[in-house]
């Protein structure tokens, strides 16, 4: 049967008919929807792990006991995990593990454009890159094998292209699977140094086996054409490459990435007089075929920097391409912004207006970086506001404690920021953590985690109490704010900054899109009263404008928060009148 799937779905397709057993995951754009859609069988136990690393080690725990484990996760969540990684290297697996990471080229939902293959290089561990849906899907089922073939984890590299573009499956049957026996092995498992020295050698040697499957395996095929030019590709590159070239030109299209096949490379560049490399990002396939004596070009032609596409591919080679010409109109910039009604706003209104320094976190609430709130002051990764406030302040020997705050999600702080509030307890630093609780993973789809009380399935789930947690970490003061009055943010702000030891304001409203928030109407601005002194518009809500010199709302778009009504100093800003 044919199906047409997005990339990510033909992962989770592709887990099933292999039989695998447990997924567990962090979510992150663009590797999300492989947990969901894996969800969606009741063969597989699915769950959202608080990071990352908890995912690779549950999936590790899987493995131990026999069972096929699956984890995924983003380029950046991939350094979250990279501990468990590099030493799943040496111990193996015992039931098959495959660990997808989706790199993001052209960064459109990440902060960084990092290249995974080099994770998969220093960790020396297969990595497999499909470039359709298809085989993704024929990909993830080959990981399995190739992982308890050769007692390895496997990396299944995916990107945004690939995750998110739909192409036909042809899909079959779930292969149920029971689980390899368990049998007690300290020697395999067991990580201390005298152990691990012994297991080193046998990595070695497991890299030269693989090279030697990569030599001759079908995830590596030669498509054979033109004899002028022989390019080498992976992945999306190779979609870019047949849809200007066609069959003109030869192709040697990797599968297999890591590691990269010698004889096969050497073989093929013997057929055709140019040899040019095509890659996103790094030069990694380039570097491996000069490092055994192969002329090939790469980088001088393509750049490291952002994602390819049809028209790079031929622009490189002098090619018109007019098929993919380049729209001459100038498209109006829609930068991303918080939306109408969003709880974080009132919050980083009260910030800005009081020039407080913000650490920033990942998610959503990144987005109050944007003028006209320009609320943010650093964004790093995952957890960092809470563990950088504390270097910050402890840099000036709290000086700057009263006007520093950092801010962090909900799911941010599970995912890290627990460990870095622990630090500033500890380690006795007066700083004060907004968590800003819109009881949901916002930024990656409105996915659960441990503080909304339910599972993946939306099952009923135990709920970490975030102010019981808190003070059972160390600290004192904990206070539980709404952000849509602003009066009593700004209390709050004032209160714990003032204060002379650490302190957490818990901002908490759900964010506005969840489909159980119900909203009130929306507001109305009376155009006699309004002075034109744009107050409304320092919020930065996308439902505020300036018509004809006078604010405007925009009722499709308003959800009645009536944080722009406590603006006005005017009282232009009015709820709609309610006829009993």
């Amino acid at each position: 049967m044919k199906d047409l799937l997005i990339g990510n779905a033909a992962v989770a397709r592709g887990l099933y008919e292999a039989g695998c057993k447990v997924v567990s995951s962090y979510p992150g754009t663009p590797s999300t929807e492989i947990t969901e859609f894996a969800a969606e069988y009741d063969e597989i136990y699915c769950e959202w792990a608080p990071n990352e690393k908890v995912a690779m080690e549950v999936a590790f725990g899987a493995s131990l006991n026999g069972a096929r484990s699956f984890c995924g996760m983003k380029h950046v969540g991939l350094n979250v995990a990279a501990d468990p990684l590099f030493t799943l290297s040496y111990t193996g697996v015992n039931g098959g593990l495959v660990i997808a990471v989706a790199d993001d080229p052209g960064m459109h939902s990440s902060q960084n454009e990092q290249d995974s293959r080099h994770y998969a290089i220093a960790a020396k561990v297969p990595m497999l890159e499909p470039a359709d849906s298809e085989e993704a899907y024929e990909f993830a089922k080959a990981a399995f094998d190739i992982s308890e073939q050769f007692d390895t984890p496997v990396i299944l590299r995916m990107c945004t292209r690939i995750a998110h573009s739909q192409s036909l499956v042809e899909v079959g049957e779930r292969a149920e699977r029971d689980n390899i026996p368990y049998v007690k092995n300290g020697a395999k498992f067991i990580m201390m140094p005298g152990n691990a020295k012994k297991r080193h050698p046998v990595v070695e040697e497991r890299t030269l086996k693989l090279t030697e499957f990569a030599e001759t395996s079908p995830l590596n095929r030669v498509e054979a054409g033109g004899t002028d030019l022989g390019i080498i590709c992976s992945g999306t590159c190779y979609q870019y490459v047949k849809e200007v070239f066609g069959d003109s030109v030869s192709v040697l299209k990797l599968g297999m990435v890591n590691p990269l096949p010698v004889e096969k490379i050497k073989a093929f560049a013997a057929t055709v007089k140019r040899l040019v490399v095509i890659e996103e990002l790094d030069g990694v396939i380039e570097t491996h075929c000069k490092s055994i004596g192969v002329n090939v070009e790469g980088k001088e032609l393509f750049t490291n920097i952002g994602e390819f596409s049809q028209k790079t591919i031929a622009k490189a080679f002098g090619l018109e391409d007019k098929a993919h010409e380049t729209i001459e109109t100038a498209v109006p910039l829609r930068p991303p912004v918080m939306c109408a009604g969003c709880p974080h706003r009132g919050m980083y209104y009260t910030l800005a207006k009081n020039k407080i320094t913000v650490l920033g976190d990942i998610g959503c609430y990144t987005l109050g970086a944007q003028p006209p709130l320009s609320a943010i002051d650093s964004t790093l990764c995952m957890g960092a506001s809470v563990s950088g406030i504390h270097g910050f302040n402890k840099a000036s020997n709290n000086a700057d404690s009263g006007k520093t705050v950092c801010v962090i999600g909900d799911s941010t702080f599970m995912h890290s920021g627990m460990t870095g509030l622990v630090n500033i307890a500890y380690n006795n630093s007066n700083s004060t953590v907004i968590i800003l609780d819109n009881s949901i993973t916002g930024m990656t789809g409105h996915q659960q985690n441990p503080t909304t009380g339910y599972n993946i399935k939306g099952d009923p789930a135990a709920k970490v109490d975030l102010e019981t947690l808190c003070h059972a970490i160390g600290i004192n003061r904990v206070r539980v704010v709404d952000p849509y009055n602003l009066a009593e943010c700004e209390k709050a702000l004032k209160e714990e900054l003032a204060a002379d030891e650490a302190s957490v304001i818990i901002s908490r409203r759900p964010c506005v899109l969840l489909k159980y928030v119900k909203t009130n109407p929306p507001v109305k601005v009376d155009k006699d009263k309004c002075k034109s002194c744009k107050m409304c518009m320092k919020l930065g809500c996308p439902a505020i404008s300036i018509h004809n010199g006078k604010a405007d709302i925009d009722a499709t778009l308003c959800v009645g928060c009536d944080v722009c009504k406590q603006l006005c100093p005017f009282g232009a800003i009015e709820s709609p009148v309610c006829n009993s």
